[in-house]
């Protein structure tokens, strides 16, 4: 049982982090087809997807860090690999893996499975206790606003910089 918790919060971690990024991510794209007239700023929201994306991940490290503060191994740690996933996204400051912006969708879709899971099973299952949903309902909105935030504070600093640059 205390295993299975302490995993269970590990994953609702994980969710509150990235699992809001596919939806905000078709979002842009939408809005970003829709401005034809406006080639520059298409390309231009379509390029820091991944950024903010790597945003998000570089604040779930810190909190890795800080949570773990004494001993920074991942051996006592739950669902070490998912963590690492996490983690992972960190390369995607790397330009040459920012270029493909879809990647970045990808690897957000690990996270966003576990959405799409609670809710089939909550469809399939026995009417009665909705909680479970209702939790990952709150985690996903938690994740999408963080998301949109570090989006958001992205296109600010790239903003700043290209004003600061040109002067």
């Amino acid at each position: 049982m205390g295993d299975s918790f302490f995993a269970y919060l590990v994953q609702v971690e994980l969710m509150a982090f990235f699992s809001g990024y596919p939806l905000l991510y078709a979002v842009i794209r939408v809005v970003a087809s829709n401005l034809s007239k406006r080639p520059e700023v298409q390309n231009r929201l379509v390029f820091h997807l991944p950024h903010a994306y790597a945003l998000v991940a570089t604040l779930y490290l810190a909190f890795q860090l800080k949570t773990m503060f004494p001993d920074y191994s991942f051996a006592h740690t739950h669902l070490p690999y998912l963590k690492a996933w996490g983690i992972v996204a960190v390369l995607f400051w790397i330009p040459a893996l920012a270029k493909k912006p879809v990647w970045s969708l990808l690897h957000s879709l690990v996270f966003f499975f576990f959405v799409v899971r609670d809710l089939l099973l909550q469809i399939f299952a026995a009417p009665g206790d909705t909680s479970m949903v209702k939790n990952d309902m709150k985690l996903f909105s938690v994740s999408l606003l963080f998301n949109l935030a570090a989006f958001v504070t992205i296109l600010f600093v790239s903003y700043l910089v290209r004003r600061f640059s040109k002067t």
